[in-house]
């Protein structure tokens, strides 16, 4: 019998995510760290005893009670670290055809809930080195969290927590917070834009009431109909970019003068607009919204764990074809969403329906997906390379789950570059890397335009 002393409750928040995942939804965050040389799996292994599993969440598996009751957390009575490690072979050449259809094959899948509730796969014979592949459950954490526990078991991560717990040897503290505060990346260029006013106070300046807000949500009406919406199917697709100079980004964004995220927001509609105009759709004056996930913990606050974010709804014009009005339109609706409490009141109706019954909380996940066609969400990433075992990170991406949406496209810097994973449901978007390549094209527009006023 468990030890229920050990156990700890879920929050509302994140019964929600855990309760929506399902074989055609499932809600876990994958990520993938691409290395130039091999790293042995014995080195992993030892890393991820000794850096990731000090994080007490890793060793957890899930229980929920029969009948009605909150799900808690309790230590795993048979945690084997070997259920959950894995070491692999690319199939076929090793080409990044191959990796994309790895990766494919493990968005398609759940995990298992018996288990703590995640996997990591090093995959060797990605070209000359090899790849590890990370997923984890979003009732874990959300991806600011999960991205500071990741990096822990980094060369960097770990010394700087090393380094920390002996400036602190007289007040001990815990793994999380310490290696939380080598990434303190939460002011990242990437975050520009996107202070949300996240204090009771603040709404009442406003003259907005949370009801009021509230209404104003539910209300919204449901996205125009696309081939990007439409029932789920288990199969998935990935697809991702190559990566793009932040410098480049950045310099769009003076000229245009709009913010980091404008850009990439606006050349992600870009990339939607001629991905659906290649599939035949008349996308003349069409708007759709792009769900997108906003920090809320309170300025320099270091994320511990949990759920701490609200949605916000950005209508993307697609239809709009001209580069630089497509920016101004986003620039000035994101401005928009700045003064309101959209992402604290979008919380909250996520808080309550973590609460309810399992069918009213699906219920109310259907009405929020109804709304928008896309997930877009953005992690910032170390600065400078980062390595693991001896082996410097080449490359660094992710996918976020949908949330009963069929597209997904996650952006992450990382040492002075910006790159995209993008995940798809396979019977709406069977061809995300078309997406990939149309991002490529508006982004090559906007940087262009920056070097003709010579800001590149």
């Amino acid at each position: 019998m468990s030890d229920r002393s050990a156990r700890t409750p879920f929050s509302n928040i994140d019964a929600y995510w855990l309760h929506i995942d399902e074989p055609v939804n499932p809600m876990v965050i994958t990520a993938l760290w691409g290395f130039d040389q091999p790293i042995a799996f014995d080195d992993l292994r030892a890393i991820v005893r000794d850096r990731l599993l000090v994080f007490e969440r890793f060793r957890q598996r899930i229980v929920e009670p029969r009948g009605e009751g909150r799900p808690y957390w309790e230590l795993a009575p048979d945690f084997e670290l070997s259920a959950h490690l894995h070491h692999i072979a690319l199939p076929g050449e090793g080409t990044q055809a191959d990796l994309r259809d790895l990766v494919s094959d493990l968005l398609s899948t759940t995990l298992d809930r018996t288990r703590p509730l995640w996997q990591m796969y090093l995959v060797d014979r990605c070209g000359t080195g090899c790849a590890l592949i990370m997923r984890l459950h979003h009732c874990l954490a959300d991806g600011a969290a999960l991205s500071h526990m990741l990096l822990g078991m980094t060369d960097e991560g770990a010394a700087r927590a090393a380094a920390k717990t002996q400036e602190n040897h007289h007040a001990p503290r815990s793994p999380l917070a310490l290696i939380s505060e080598m990434a303190r990346a939460a002011d990242h260029a990437l975050h520009e834009g996107w202070e949300l006013i996240t204090h009771p106070d603040q709404l009442l300046k406003l003259g907005l009431s949370s009801a009021g807000a509230a209404g104003k949500l539910v209300l919204m009406s449901p996205d125009p109909p696309t081939p990007l919406k439409g029932p789920l199917s288990i199969a998935k697709r990935a697809a991702w970019t190559g990566p793009v100079p932040l410098a480049d980004v950045k310099a769009a964004g003076r000229v245009t003068g709009a913010t980091i995220n404008d850009v990439l927001l606006a050349a992600v509609s870009g990339a939607l607009g001629r991905y659906l105009r290649g599939r035949g759709v008349n996308v003349s004056d069409l708007t759709i919204r792009a769900v997108v996930p906003v920090n809320l913990l309170p300025p320099g606050a270091l994320p511990d764990g949990g759920n701490h974010f609200g949605l916000v709804f950005v209508p993307l014009p697609i239809g709009v074809t001209d580069s630089v009005e497509r920016i101004g339109r986003i620039h000035a609706e994101t401005s928009a969403i700045k003064r309101t409490p959209e992402a604290v009141i979008a919380f909250g109706l996520m808080e309550a329906m973590g609460a309810a019954p399992v069918e009213v909380e699906r219920f109310g996940v259907d009405i929020f997906a109804a709304k928008g066609s896309v997930v877009i969400t953005n992690v910032p990433g170390p600065r400078e390379p980062y390595s693991m075992a001896g082996q410097t990170i080449r490359r660094a991406m992710f996918w976020v789950p949908t949330a009963r949406l069929g597209l997904g496209i996650s952006i992450l810097s990382y040492n002075g570059e910006v790159q995209l994973g993008i995940l798809a449901d396979a019977g709406l978007v069977p061809d995300p890397e078309r997406i990939a390549v149309a991002f490529h094209h508006e982004m090559d527009e906007y940087i262009a335009l920056a070097r003709q006023v010579g800001a590149v």
